[in-house]
């Protein structure tokens, strides 16, 4: 890091600990990435236990991994954490898979969050966004904008890198983990969201990450897994096919293509493009 760098992450660092000191309580929606982790570590180091909670979404679209992971966090850094049921799979308009899907997804987290702290006035709700989700497609901050909750990241001008820098230099040993959104973004937006199609992608994934593939997608469309790797990494999956695929069929697939192109982080959103 440049020194350069090393001034201008300490100044995102302080703009950061003042933002805190603005908030009287913290209510954390955490999801075991290294963003809302990051929020939360904070939170509870600014305003200490008694004024921090993290509120963790337990679905079928979240990984079980990531749950465990976030559960472990907390009790790590001692969060007092609550653990919701919020099923928005029984959501009509969830389950159809629209584009805005994300948005009916944050809506239940968010409502479900304010009805358990009864609309305390004095609790702002935090996420995890920072400042280059905000270039991205993402309908959930619609929903996040309707329900005042508050982005203490993107806030103070934090990105990417500087989330994970900051995480490494508080020892949070979520600092390099590699980005894992909901299970439902690996199916095709109009292909409707199943609890058999999630427990398929989860399961499939956990064989690739098995096989040594830390970065790894398994996209759902209709009956065919489609695989993505790192780029560098797709001889290394070419030579598992023949196990890869019997395996594959044995969750339910019945058929299994690799994507030449690589992992593309937000690849189906291209279809919205056209």
């Amino acid at each position: 890091m440049s020194p350069k760098d090393t001034v201008d992450n300490q100044i995102a660092l302080d703009r950061l600990e003042t933002w805190f000191s603005g908030c009287p309580d913290a209510a954390v929606a955490l999801s075991g990435g290294v963003d809302s982790s990051l929020v939360a570590y904070l939170a509870r180091k600014s305003l200490g236990r008694e004024a921090t909670t993290a509120y963790l979404a337990d679905s079928a679209s979240l990984k079980r991994r990531d749950f465990q992971i976030a559960v472990e966090f907390c009790s790590e850094h001692d969060i007092s954490l609550v653990v919701m049921k919020t099923k928005e799979l029984e959501n009509p308009k969830y389950a159809a898979n629209p584009a805005d899907r994300c948005y009916f997804c944050k809506t239940t987290l968010y409502s479900e969050m304010s009805r358990l702290l009864a609309k305390d006035g004095s609790v702002w709700l935090l996420n995890g966004t920072n400042t280059e989700d905000l270039g991205d497609y993402r309908p959930g901050l619609q929903a996040g904008d309707e329900s005042d909750v508050r982005s203490p990241l993107s806030e103070c001008g934090i990105n990417k890198a500087m989330v994970r820098s900051f995480s490494q230099s508080f020892g949070l040993t979520c600092w390099d983990k590699p980005a894992s959104p909901c299970l439902s973004s690996r199916i095709p937006y109009g292909e409707s969201v199943t609890e058999k199609k999630l427990g398929r992608i989860e399961a499939g994934e956990e064989l690739l990450e098995a096989l040594g593939f830390e970065v790894a997608r398994v996209r759902h469309y209709e009956d065919m897994a489609v695989l993505e790797v790192e780029r560098d990494r797709l001889a290394d999956l070419t030579e598992h096919l023949p196990r890869i695929e019997k395996e594959f069929r044995r969750l339910g697939f019945g058929a299994v293509k690799i994507d030449s192109e690589g992992f593309v982080t937000g690849k189906l959103n291209r279809s919205l493009a056209r």
